[in-house]
């Protein structure tokens, strides 16, 4: 069940951002941290459109109307989520020069093709085969949704990037974004549970979605150091990762790893992994968020 004794229906928020004045690299003088960060924008417009045809095929069998109102509000968020990251694909990497359909390309394959109705081509009409293969998905959905909850905590708290001068419209996108993801964190996981999926099949997948998560954070990041001049072609991952973690610009590894075992825990919820009161704090002083509460 979603969060009940007091329920925070989800609101989405048709936030714009202006990418003209944002420099390349937006965190100055760290490649390896901006690039590292604009993986999101690789995955996410794919990604999030994902969740949305899941989300949308499993809401007709939602019996509980809080958890189908619930569902109603993270398609809405993610949708407009897809939609922003997408601009700084169009806009933002477009007007400094960075390609991103090589990369891209093959995210739209991970999703629409591997992870679509029929994978590797195989079509069945049989209802039962059908209904198993959305609960994977969706299960995976919700080991995704335990990481985009607790680095969304992480944005809202980290200081390192503002005290390092990164670009205020990229902060607010990542903060709003991160809120977002606090705010409707219980959505995927009680889903899940709603259609079934118990403690081994939710360690399962985490130990799926984990390492495919690591794999594509690395290949995007080196994909993106490729394409930049200034930055150092050799650069070590894991060591520039430790780096930026010390500096509060990243965060740590053992920080993820923790949040995993968490999730590994039998009496896990992503209830108790932030506060609902932490994401509305920053949603009522976003700037994209303030502009679209008022158009």
């Amino acid at each position: 069940m979603s969060e009940t004794q007091h329920h925070h229906p989800l609101v989405a928020r048709n936030v714009k951002f202006q990418w003209e004045s944002t420099p390349q690299p937006w965190l100055p003088g760290d490649s390896f941290t901006s690039h590292f960060i604009n993986v999101l924008h690789l995955l996410l417009p794919e990604g999030e459109l994902w969740f949305c045809r899941l989300y949308n095929q499993a809401l007709p069998e939602i019996e509980d109307e809080t958890l189908h109102s619930d569902v109603k509000g993270f398609i809405r968020q993610e949708a407009i989520h897809s939609r922003s990251h997408q601009v700084v694909l169009d806009r933002y990497f477009s007007d400094n020069g960075i390609v991103t359909e090589p990369y891209t390309r093959r995210v739209r394959w991970l999703f629409t093709d591997l992870l679509g109705e029929n994978p590797f081509g195989i079509t069945t009409e049989k209802q039962w085969v059908k209904r198993a293969w959305l609960t994977f998905r969706l299960g995976l959905i919700a080991a995704i949704e335990h990481f985009t909850c607790v680095i969304g905590r992480w944005i809202l708290e980290c200081r390192g990037l503002d005290e390092a001068g990164a670009d205020p419209v990229m902060m607010d996108l990542l903060r709003w974004h991160g809120a977002e993801e606090v705010e409707h964190r219980t959505v995927a996981h009680d889903l899940f549970e709603q259609r079934g999926g118990g403690y081994l099949y939710r360690v399962m997948l985490m130990l799926l979605v984990g390492p495919m998560l690591l794999l594509l954070w690395f290949l995007g990041t080196r994909f993106f150091l490729r394409q930049d001049p200034a930055a150092t072609q050799n650069l070590k991952f894991i060591r520039e990762w430790r780096r930026a973690a010390r500096q509060d610009r990243l965060p740590t590894m053992a920080f993820l790893w923790l949040s995993v075992w968490r999730y590994l825990r039998p009496g896990y919820h992503p209830r108790d992994e932030a506060e609902t009161g932490q994401a509305l704090d920053y949603l009522q002083r976003s700037p994209a968020a303030v502009a679209a509460a008022a158009r």
